[in-house]
């Protein structure tokens, strides 16, 4: 099949996304984010993300699939892993699209949606192999990239993600959510010296952690005065995106290390963290070639999963029509490395 036409669907957390996708194009997309309804909460709630997903899955597809006259040649949707209730969702529209059509249907892992994201910019040249990160609210997590289809864990966090930790900092400098993006906003505004927070397991090879970071912040928080004044604010939003950005480059530059790479592809919600993007980029100037995608294929998006679907749907054929969602999905078993 030459540059098949892919549809693809992303339901696993709290955005609802569709896409129609050819290699290295993005022909139509659109997305239905949540935020709104989860920010009350300061965090995503599954009922109501499933809830939300049903009600607005057909109207996404719709948008995305009314101007569309051309052929679909596969059929992908997210099936871990997830939220189980969305993930049933987004399976669940997308196995009956494809059994009324007689179109093939793969079921994606969201991980390798992350890692194919580079695949839907037309100025996207890398090839594997590569060493990648992929950090979001639910996943901080370092790859040896051999081939596309191929991946071999090399260390991740032990607890808490990094997304998780900005979020829950977010929270406790009262800045709501979601986390990231106001970290950032507060800490761009912090001019001067900051305290220097913890950096846990910086030395220790490719693992890492977060909950420590996360204990010093509120350690700090308590022991200023209150309410805490917006210098203190943007200091202590500084301080903790350094320790994070600071621990994930650091993790990044072991990786490249000990596998001998001179590529690196980073991807997941926080990847749209400026500083971050900063740092991976400046790893050029050391002979490394790196690519970050645009910040709104960082964040989940219909296009990854279809990127990722095509690459599965070339290796391992189409899947079964029951496969099931999965809340839980070690990546390395959905592309295991040679």
């Amino acid at each position: 099949m030459n540059k098949p036409v892919v549809l693809g669907i992303e339901t696993s957390c709290d955005e609802t996304a569709v896409a129609l996708y050819r290699h290295g194009e993005v022909l139509a997309e659109a997305v239905h984010s949540q935020v709104d309804i989860h920010r009350y909460y300061g965090g995503v709630v599954p009922e109501l993300a499933s809830r939300d997903h049903a009600g607005y899955l057909r109207i996404v597809a719709d948008e995305v699939l009314s101007g569309w006259e051309g052929p679909i040649d596969l059929v992908c949707a997210t099936r871990g892993p997830g939220l189980i209730g969305g993930l049933l969702v987004g399976l669940t529209w997308a196995r009956s699209f494809a059994f009324g059509r007689q179109i093939p249907f793969v079921g994606v892992h969201h991980l390798a949606g992350h890692l194919a994201a580079p695949l839907v910019d037309p100025l996207f040249k890398m090839k594997p192999p590569a060493v990648a990160l992929i950090a979001s609210g639910g996943h901080t997590l370092i790859y040896d990239l051999p081939a596309w289809g191929q991946v071999r864990l090399l260390g991740g966090t032990r607890d808490d993600a990094a997304g998780e930790c900005f979020d829950k900092a977010a929270r406790m400098l009262n800045l709501g959510y979601p986390g990231g993006p106001a970290i950032q906003s507060a800490a761009s505004k912090h001019v001067g010296p900051a305290i220097r927070l913890p950096r846990p397991m910086l030395k220790q090879g490719i693992e890492m952690s977060f909950s420590g970071l996360k204990t010093a912040l509120l350690t700090e928080v308590n022991s200023r005065s209150k309410p805490l004044s917006e210098e203190s604010v943007s200091e202590l939003a500084f301080a903790l995106q350094d320790a994070i950005v600071d621990v994930l480059v650091t993790k990044l530059r072991y990786a490249l290390q000990l596998t001998g790479r001179d590529r690196v592809i980073i991807g997941g919600g926080v990847a749209a963290n400026q500083p971050l993007r900063d740092r991976v980029e400046a790893l050029t100037r050391e002979g490394i070639e790196v690519y970050v995608p645009p910040r709104k294929y960082c964040t989940d998006n219909a296009a990854m999963i279809a990127a990722a679907g095509s690459i599965q749907f070339e290796h391992f054929g189409p899947d079964s029509l029951d496969a099931p969602a999965q809340a839980r999905w070690d990546l390395q078993q959905y592309w295991p490395a040679s």
